[in-house]
């Protein structure tokens, strides 16, 4: 997934000293249906982590699993949109009370990196998935590219919660996998 794809570098942000200085909360978006939710989400935009960089066509795919966890898959063409098909594997944890929007997302046992679903349209076409510390953020949509105005209002949301938006990049995207 675009989460997962970060491994190392998600988890080494994850581990990071203090000494920031503090970020207001992120917004989240409120009761997130999780079967709604499940499914497979392209890639629009994103502020990504280094294994992200090459990414062309990249997708996320989540599935509930019977014991309430999400297995999580970032699959991506590596270097062109021809590249080989790469593939990486984490496990979202629902964090109890936060209205199935706030995850702990694990690439590497035992730790889980901060996952927030900051904004998600109401028919669940669209989502910014964000970290607290603003350090990486993901827009999705259930579909590989989307209007330019809906691009523009989610990356005013994402400037908004913190953000550097001039740090955000438009993921090549083909039309699928």
């Amino acid at each position: 997934m675009a989460v997962a794809a970060g491994l190392a570098g998600v988890v080494l942000a994850a581990c990071a000293s203090a000494g920031q200085r503090p970020l207001a909360p992120l917004a989240l978006a409120a009761d997130v249906d999780l079967d709604r939710f499940m499914g497979d989400w392209y890639v629009i935009a994103a502020i990504a982590t280094v294994f992200e960089h090459s990414a062309h066509n990249p997708m996320d795919s989540y599935r509930l699993d019977a014991d309430g966890s999400v297995a999580t898959t970032f699959s991506f063409n590596d270097g062109a949109f021809d590249g080989p098909r790469r593939q990486y594997a984490s496990r979202g944890f629902v964090v109890a009370g936060s209205g199935n929007a706030v995850w702990g997302q694990q690439y590497v046992w035992p730790i889980k990196a901060d996952y927030r679903i900051a904004y998600l349209a109401a028919d669940y076409s669209q989502v910014v998935v964000a970290r607290e510390k603003r350090d990486y953020v993901w827009i999705m949509a259930r579909t590989p590219t989307i209007a330019a105005a809906d691009l523009d209002r989610l990356t005013a949301f994402v400037a908004a919660q913190g953000y550097d938006t001039s740090l955000l990049r438009r993921m090549p995207q083909a039309g699928g996998r």
